[in-house]
C-alpha cells in the first residue's frame, strides 16, 4: 500500500515477506494475491506480465 501505482517485482515482494535463509515455495506469491484479491475490489492489484504488481490508484 506504500506503493500505490508503482510496479513491485516478484523478487521485492519475497524479500519483503521472508526472513533470509527462509526458504519460499515457488507460488507462495501468487497464492498470497489470490487471497488478497477475494479481499479488495476488483482490479485493486493488477498484473504486469513478466515483471510483478501494482496497486492501482482508484
Amino acid at each position: 500500500m506504500e506503493n500505490v501505482g508503482r510496479v513491485q517485482t516478484r523478487d521485492s515482494l519475497e524479500s519483503k515477506l521472508y526472513s533470509w535463509g527462509e526458504e519460499v515455495a515457488s507460488n507462495a506469491i501468487e497464492v498470497h494475491v489470490h487471497h488478497l484479491r477475494k479481499k479488495l475490489p476488483e482490479g485493486f492489484i493488477k498484473t504486469i506480465r513478466g515483471v510483478g504488481y501494482q496497486i492501482s490508484n482508484q
